[in-house]
């Protein structure tokens, strides 16, 4: 049962507060705007109509912001701004109030499966609207996540530690079929002799290179350890000895290269504002699921399960359906 109860109170990095997150800002907008703005006389109707065993049926602003909320925050704008989207949006909003008021005039929430289906997602909105209130109560201040953070990144060292690392540029002439070969090579040396006499390597690499990754960046590559690139190109990377220095065209399974080294950095630890925002993250996931197990150990306390309830539950769930009259 702890397990269970730890299961439904377990927090998810994406649903924190402190990241702002679309789940818990659903459960924040069901479970109290709403309650303003019904107060709000004049809140926009966005779509209305009167339908047959349904009565006059209307999809409101805040129902929309409730919805949205399923959202992710950073593709919301983009999905809003779509008038086709949010015209949709809007009417499978009223399509499925008219549905459920048509359910409702025909008496389908008396249905005992129907209302125990409607106290679950009552209790759903509600229990995740007091998740929010426990996880924010148990999420410390921007200065104790930063002290908790650092604490962590000076215990586990080991695990910021990086290797040492080159950054090179390189200019890269395709080789798609054998026949292009010989010309591939013969572009990649002249581009190599106009760089060696003083030719510009960013500029030569956004006009030739065949590597659209690194092509408008100057053939700029960034960082890398020994041993993240093909064994030629590796190999080639890492003779270069100071910054400006330039390799002979070597050959690939990608075609020919010219490479030259920007930099040099040192086996050393990642610095800590490289990596303060994900440990600051995990702090506040870390503080809130404490919260929630000990909510859940609380829980857990107070539980009483009767087996044998629970067993004739089970048996009428899983016993065969009835089988059908025979035709006469």
């Amino acid at each position: 049962m702890r397990k269970f109860c730890q299961s439904v109170l377990k927090s998810d990095p994406q649903e924190t507060v402190a990241h702002g997150a679309w789940k818990q800002r659903w459960v924040a907008v069901c479970a109290v705007p709403l309650l303003a703005f019904a107060a709000h006389a004049a809140e926009p109707v966005l779509a209305k109509g009167s339908v047959k065993e349904a009565g006059e049926v209307q999809v409101t602003a805040s129902d929309v912001i409730a919805d949205v909320q399923r959202i992710p925050l950073e593709v919301r704008p983009q999905v809003l701004t779509q008038a086709r989207t949010m015209n949709q949006l809007v009417t499978n909003l009223y399509t499925r109030r008219a549905l459920a008021q048509r359910a409702q005039a025909q008496g389908l929430a008396q249905n005992p499966e129907v209302a125990a289906a409607l106290a679950l997602a009552r209790d759903k909105v509600l229990s995740d609207a007091l998740l929010v209130q426990v996880d924010r109560s148990n999420t410390p201040s921007d200065t104790q996540a930063v002290a908790m953070a650092r604490t962590i990144y000076k215990a586990q060292a080991a695990e910021y530690a990086e290797p040492e690392q080159v950054q090179v540029r390189h200019i890269l002439i395709l080789v798609k079929d054998p026949s292009e070969d010989a010309a591939a090579k013969a572009k990649a040396q002249d581009l190599l002799t106009k760089v060696r006499a003083g030719g510009d390597f960013a500029a030569l690499a956004k006009q030739n290179s065949g590597d659209p990754g690194s092509a408008e960046k100057g053939g700029d590559l960034g960082f890398f350890a020994k041993g993240r690139m093909v064994p030629e190109f590796d190999t080639a990377a890492w003779a270069l000895q100071k910054p400006g220095d330039t390799s002979e065209v070597i050959k690939t399974q990608f075609g020919y290269h010219v490479l030259q080294l920007v930099g040099r950095k040192p086996a050393g630890q990642k610095p800590f504002e490289e990596v303060q925002e994900a440990l600051v993250a995990k702090v506040r996931q870390a503080e809130q699921q404490k919260g929630r197990n000990e909510l859940a150990k609380t829980l857990e306390e107070t539980v009483k399960l009767d087996d044998a309830a629970i067993k004739a539950t089970v048996d009428k769930l899983v016993a065969p359906a009835p089988a059908a009259p025979a035709k006469k």
